[in-house]
C-alpha cells in the first residue's frame, strides 16, 4: 500500500531506462509530482537529453535540476579520500562508492528547497548503492522518506521494465531492446561494470568491456615521465602547470587512457552479504593515489605513515558502506588531514604499458637525508656503535624466551 501523503519526489534521475521508467512509476503509483535531479560528475554523456526526456514525461521545467558538481566531487570526495590512500580490500579505489554521497547530499538541498515529501533512486535491493544513498539521506534530512521502486515493484526484469516503457510511450534505446551484456557506471574518478557477462569469475573480461583505458598491449610503446605537484596532500599542478582538482584528474584520465593503466578486475564482497565480481577503470585515480603515496614517502614519519596505513583500511571500508556523514568517518579524516600538513612536494612517474612508477620524488619538508643514509663516510651523522645497545634491548625478550623454551 503506498503513503498518500507524498505530494511531491525528488528523483536521481539519469534519463536512461530504469530511471525513466521510474518516474512514470511514481507518476502512477504515488499520483505524486515528481522533481528529477541529474548529476554531472564527469560521466562523458550528454545530459541534456535528460532534460527532455524529464519535459517529456510531465516533469515541469523549473523542477529538472541538472548540476555540474565536477569541482566538487573531485575537492571535497575524492581528494580527501586519496588523503586517507583509501583502497577497499586493498586494490579498489571506491571510485563508485565516493559519488554517492554527493549525489544524496544534493538531492537533500532540492529535496528542502522545492518543499518535497521524499526521494528516490533506482539502485536495486541486491546492491551497495541502495545502502549509501539511504543511510546519506538519513544523516542529513532524518525524517525524510524514501522511496526504492526496485524493492517495491514487480517489474522485475529487463524485458518487464522494456513493456512497461512501451506501454507508457516512453523512449527506449535500440541497445537496451534485450538484454543488456554488462551495466555500467562512470564519473570522473572511474567506470565500473558487473552483470552478464563478467558473472563469471573465470572467465577472463572481453576487451569490448573496457572503455576509459586502450589495452595496455597496444599502448605506446615508449614510456612517458611526467610530474604531479603536491600542497598539503592535495594535487595542484601536472608537469608544472597549475590545474584545479577536476581539472588535474580529467589530464590525468587522458594519460592514464593513453597508456592503459588503471584496470581492475575485482571479486568484492559487497556489504548486503554477497560477493560480486566487477570490472573497474580508474586512470587517473591510479596514477595520483601511486604520486601521493611517493610524496608521503619523504614527508611523512614512520609512524604516523603506519598508523595512516591501519587508518585507511577502517575509512575505506566506512566510504565503501556507505558511512561518509559518519561521525567516525570524520573523526578519521580529521588525523588524515592533520598529518598531510608537511605532505608538499613534487612526484615524478613513468607511465608505460598499464603500469606507472614513481620514479622520483623531492620536497622541502623531507625527512630524508643522504648525509645519514649513505653507505660512504658520513663524517659522524650516525655512529654505527649505537646499533649494537639497540639491537640488544630490543632482542631481550627474545632472549629470554628463547633460555626458557630450551628448558
Amino acid at each position: 500500500m503506498t503513503d498518500s501523503s507524498i505530494k511531491r519526489v525528488v528523483l536521481a534521475y539519469s534519463g536512461g531506462l530504469d530511471t525513466s521508467v521510474i518516474l512514470k512509476w511514481l507518476q502512477q503509483t504515488y499520483n505524486c509530482e515528481v522533481v528529477t535531479f541529474t548529476a554531472d560528475l564527469g560521466q562523458g554523456e550528454e545530459l541534456e537529453p535528460a532534460r527532455r526526456k524529464a519535459e517529456l514525461a510531465g516533469v515541469k521545467p523549473e523542477h529538472i535540476f541538472i548540476d555540474d558538481l565536477r569541482e566538487e566531487f573531485v575537492k571535497d570526495y575524492v581528494f580527501p579520500m586519496m588523503r586517507a590512500n583509501a583502497t577497499y580490500e586493498g586494490l579498489y579505489l571506491l571510485g563508485t562508492s565516493i559519488a554517492r554521497p554527493l549525489i544524496a547530499k544534493r538531492q537533500i538541498e532540492i529535496a528542502k528547497m522545492v518543499g518535497a515529501d521524499a526521494v528516490s533512486h533506482g539502485a536495486t535491493g541486491k546492491g551497495n548503492d541502495q545502502v549509501r544513498f539511504e543511510l546519506g539521506y538519513y544523516a542529513l534530512a532524518p525524517d525524510i522518506k524514501v522511496i526504492a521502486p526496485w524493492r517495491e515493484w514487480d517489474l522485475t526484469s529487463r524485458s518487464r521494465l522494456i513493456e512497461f516503457a512501451e506501454q507508457n510511450q516512453i523512449m527506449v534505446a535500440k541497445d537496451k531492446r534485450g538484454e543488456a551484456p554488462f551495466s555500467t557506471d562512470a564519473n570522473l574518478l572511474h567506470t565500473s561494470s558487473e552483470g552478464k557477462v563478467l558473472e563469471d569469475p573465470w572467465e577472463e573480461v572481453p576487451d569490448y568491456v573496457y572503455s576509459r583505458t586502450v589495452n595496455p598491449e597496444d599502448a605506446p610503446d615508449a614510456p612517458e615521465y611526467i610530474t604531479v605537484d603536491f600542497e598539503r596532500g592535495d594535487g595542484v599542478a601536472l608537469n608544472g602547470e597549475a590545474c584545479s582538482p577536476a581539472t588535474l584528474l580529467t589530464k590525468l584520465n587522458e594519460l592514464g587512457r593513453k597508456h592503459g593503466i588503471g584496470r581492475l578486475d575485482l571479486v568484492e564482497n559487497r556489504f548486503v552479504g554477497m560477493k560480486s565480481r566487477g570490472m573497474y577503470e580508474t586512470p587517473g585515480g591510479t596514477i595520483y593515489h601511486l604520486a601521493h603515496r611517493g610524496i608521503e614517502q619523504l614527508t611523512l614519519d614512520r609512524g604516523a605513515a603506519h598508523l595512516k596505513d591501519e587508518l585507511a583500511i577502517r575509512y575505506a571500508e566506512l566510504v565503501y558502506n556507505g558511512f561518509w556523514f559518519a561521525p567516525e568517518r570524520e573523526m578519521l579524516q580529521a588525523a588524515i588531514d592533520h598529518s598531510q600538513e608537511k605532505v608538499s612536494g613534487t612526484v615524478r612517474l613513468k607511465l608505460y604499458k598499464g603500469s606507472v612508477n614513481v620514479v622520483g620524488r623531492k620536497s622541502p619538508n623531507s625527512l630524508y637525508s643522504e648525509k645519514v643514509v649513505t653507505f660512504e663516510d658520513d663524517q659522524g651523522a650516525y655512529d654505527q656503535r649505537d646499533a649494537e645497545g639497540f639491537i640488544k634491548l630490543n632482542a631481550l625478550r627474545l632472549r629470554l624466551l628463547g633460555r626458557r623454551d630450551r628448558l
